[in-house]
């Protein structure tokens, strides 16, 4: 079994849409960043990276590459996916955390769920989604952005097959 960790931080800006597990989030204001800023998805990302011993996804998806810009981070997630599907590893869940003081992020976990279940070949049962404040502490408590942390296991296929054959 692999254990990867993600983390992705991304402040708040005007003009832009909110999007979060692949989700468009009614609010005023959408993160700032060179993607759609999916705070969510990119600590997903990071951590199924993580568990296969790759490199983040600046590695992958670096913010200089135009063609990058905007992208929607389903697409990129099911890049990811592909990935680990070539070097022979399988997702046994998925654990994640959103930080958000606002807005209000429990009323979208399931269409969350639904998406990135989707994009991974993922059961959600095996996808559990958590969202918690910052308790009105620090740049998260004064509403100037959201974090999100993500635990992944893998398993390897090729064991999985040797352990059939015998």
């Amino acid at each position: 079994m692999f254990i990867g960790f993600g983390y992705d931080v991304h402040r708040f800006k005007k003009g832009r849409a909110l999007f979060l597990g692949g989700v468009k989030i009614k609010s005023p204001k959408g993160l700032d960043g060179h993607s759609d800023a999916d705070v969510l998805l990119h600590s997903l990302m990071d951590a199924m990276l993580g568990a296969a011993g790759l490199n983040d996804i600046g590695h992958f998806f670096p913010n200089t590459d135009s063609k990058y810009k905007g992208i929607s981070s389903l697409v990129l997630l099911e890049f990811v996916f592909k990935e680990l599907k070539k070097r022979k590893f399988k997702i046994n869940n998925a654990d994640m955390t959103i930080i958000a003081q606002i807005p209000k992020i429990a009323p979208y976990i399931d269409e969350m769920k639904e998406k990135i279940s989707k994009t991974i070949s993922l059961s959600k049962e095996r996808i559990a989604i958590k969202a918690t404040t910052n308790e009105k502490m620090g740049f998260i408590g004064r509403g100037e952005g959201i974090a999100a942390m993500s635990a992944v296991s893998l398993k390897e296929k090729r064991i999985e097959e040797r352990g059939k054959r015998k």
